[in-house]
């Protein structure tokens, strides 16, 4: 009777992911079981007589029947805890407040549901906080983990991912990241799903952008962990296959503070290409996180700098402290700096979340909160799903949950290597808008067409 029961949750889960009526929900629940027992009595009886006492022993059976109900799901705590690894702190710091809220907006709506479905869970979102540090990742999913948590959302970079991906491969910990995009990452059948597509495709979009807007020779700064090293290689190799030359820059520190010394040998590079070629001839690519802002105000005193175009990447697009910086913004908006970062699909859904998440924080969040909001769902209906707090089971029919899911961020489709299958980017720039200085969006880079349409 419970395999019964798991298949109508299964059946009300599959109507959810694939936007059917979901009215008809109801509380798992078996029929009543009867149990019958036989249990083995001894009595001594004794009984006095003729003037002797006279003992016997007796031996009986009795049948006991009981009815008992057998709830499904018995295996689901009361309380579904999910981690979450967010940067609250650190170079990801703007990004992980957004997050943060999307996953506020996430347990509000996942507890609204279950409720209405008379379910008798809720979730319970545990954030920590990684302070964009590989190392105190880790330490925080060991404590997520000796809490007995074995979902986690996150965490943001790629260089976290890589430090942490062993200790979810031993423990059997799922990881739902939103925004991690190094391509060494793309690893078949391990605990670690991506939400977002991985930097082979921000790689094309770069060049491809490059190219748009009549660039041949291209010199690349770059952060130097697992994710920049990734997208370097990925925008180098596009462009050079588009035809643009790519001359070698400056790998910094993520832990570096001043960029003195790469800023000035940028700057070097640069006006040699712009003496032979011309500044309308040569691009900087910028991949960075939230550091870019410092870079970009190191970088304004070199007039040479603010002669060619500049683009960026999803590490720095819509960052809130780079439009807050007078001095950044206005080099950004001088040398028409262009950011690009995977699309959410505009929908009704996408559009209820987003208001939400603003009225939280006061200002738009970046395209990965809506990937975060979704992890959120995705693993609470994996774990419906198979029916128990098991990362191991909903590993297994993870992909499956994914790829029939339209959440806030559009069709959730994964890729063999359990990250997103496909998506395009929205470019944004830095511009004077109603009198502020805020981001812009400038166009669409279509990954399918490689081609970019501006925005009207």
């Amino acid at each position: 009777m419970k395999a019964q029961s798991t298949t109508v949750v299964v059946a009300a889960i599959v109507a959810l992911i694939v936007g059917l009526a979901i009215g008809y929900v109801v509380k798992p629940s078996a029929p009543a079981e009867t149990v019958t027992q036989t249990v083995t009595e001894t009595v001594t009886q004794t009984q006095a007589g003729a003037g002797a006492t006279v003992t016997q022993t007796v031996t009986q059976t009795v049948t006991q029947t009981q009815t008992q109900t057998v709830t499904a799901g018995a295996q689901l705590p009361d309380v579904i805890k999910i981690g979450a690894l967010l940067p609250l702190t650190g170079d990801l710091s703007t990004f992980g407040e957004n997050n943060a809220a999307a996953l506020q907006v996430a347990e509000e709506d996942i507890n609204a549901f279950l409720q209405a479905a008379g379910l008798p869970y809720r979730v319970q979102i545990v954030v920590e906080d990684t302070e964009t540090k590989p190392d105190v990742a880790l330490q925080k999913l060991q404590s997520l983990y000796s809490q007995g948590i074995q979902f986690v959302v996150g965490p943001m970079s790629s260089a976290e991912l890589r430090n942490i991906k062993g200790y979810a491969d031993s423990n059997k910990i799922l990881l739902v990241s939103q925004s991690s995009t190094s391509p060494a990452l793309a690893i078949p059948d391990d605990y670690a799903f991506r939400l977002v597509t991985d930097d082979t495709f921000q790689g094309k979009v770069l060049a491809g952008l490059a190219k748009y807007y009549g660039i041949e020779h291209l010199v690349i700064i770059w952060r130097g962990d697992d994710w920049g090293d990734g997208l370097e290689a990925s925008t180098k190799q596009n462009a050079e296959a588009l035809g643009i030359m790519v001359h070698e820059g400056p790998r910094y520190a993520p832990e570096a503070k001043d960029f003195s010394a790469e800023v000035s040998q940028l700057a070097s590079t640069v006006q040699d290409l712009v003496n032979n070629f011309g500044a309308d001839k040569v691009g900087v690519v910028l991949i960075s996180f939230q550091e870019g802002t410092q870079i970009m105000i190191q970088a304004s005193q070199y007039d040479v700098l603010s002669q060619v175009r500049w683009f960026g990447s999803d590490g720095i697009a819509k960052d809130a402290t780079l439009v807050a910086d007078p001095v950044a913004s206005q080099f950004a908006m001088t040398v028409n700096f262009a950011a690009p970062i995977a699309a959410p699909t505009e929908s009704p859904k996408f559009e209820s979340v987003r208001e939400r998440i603003v009225e939280i924080l006061g200002r738009e969040p970046e395209s990965y909160s809506y990937n975060t909001y979704d992890a959120a769902w995705l693993i609470t209906l994996g774990i419906l799903t198979v029916g128990k707090y098991d990362a191991e089971a909903v590993k297994n029919v993870f992909p499956l949950v994914a790829d029939n899911f339209f959440g806030s961020s559009g069709w959730t489709k994964l890729n063999e290597a359990g990250d997103r299958a496909f998506a395009n980017y929205n470019i944004w720039t830095v511009a004077e808008k109603e009198g502020q200085v805020d981001w812009v969006l400038s166009g669409v880079f279509d990954t399918s067409t490689n081609t970019f349409t501006p925005a009207s």
